[in-house]
């Protein structure tokens, strides 16, 4: 009786073995022809540019504030912006430093001095930076071009026009 059982667990460990194989041979063409899955891609863009006033008052710490760059993550995945960068065509350059970017969030960073929080993060800078003709360029850890927004505009409002990699 136990050479009965010995030889049907043998039997069937055989049977598993070549399924097994099988099955790896028949999923090895899929993950090689290129149908793994995609690596994620980082949707973050500049969506949003608010320039400061330009009265008496321009140089409070108020008025700093008013002058703003919306990031915005426009996928589902949290995105690490630790090391990226923020700059305008004078090479002001704001440096993000241990902040996640939710999923379809936005962050505003402002010029002027504040607490940073989940929505508005602070250059602490005591001066305007953006120019009426300006643009803004947001970079990688990798310095890699991930968003750009350029204006020209004698207006102080949000209009610009972007052109980088999506």
């Amino acid at each position: 009786m136990s050479v009965s059982v010995s030889v049907t667990a043998r039997r069937l460990a055989a049977t598993v073995a070549a399924a097994g194989a099988l099955v790896g041979t028949v999923a090895l063409p899929a993950s090689a022809a290129g149908h793994a899955p995609r690596a994620h891609r980082q949707n973050v863009v500049i969506s949003n540019v608010h320039l400061g006033s330009e009265g008496r008052d321009h140089r409070s710490n108020r008025a700093v504030n008013q002058e703003w760059v919306a990031i915005t993550n426009t996928s589902r995945q949290n995105v690490n912006l630790s090391g990226w960068t923020l700059s305008d065509r004078h090479g002001h350059t704001y440096t993000f430093r241990h902040f996640r970017l939710n999923g379809h969030a936005t962050v505003r960073v402002h010029t002027g001095v504040g607490r940073d929080t989940r929505t508005d993060l602070f250059q602490d800078r005591h001066n305007q930076i953006w120019d009426r003709r300006d643009s803004a360029t947001l970079r990688n850890e990798r310095r890699h071009l991930v968003d750009t927004k350029s204006w020209n505009s004698n207006l102080r409002n949000d209009r610009g026009h972007h052109s980088g990699r999506r």
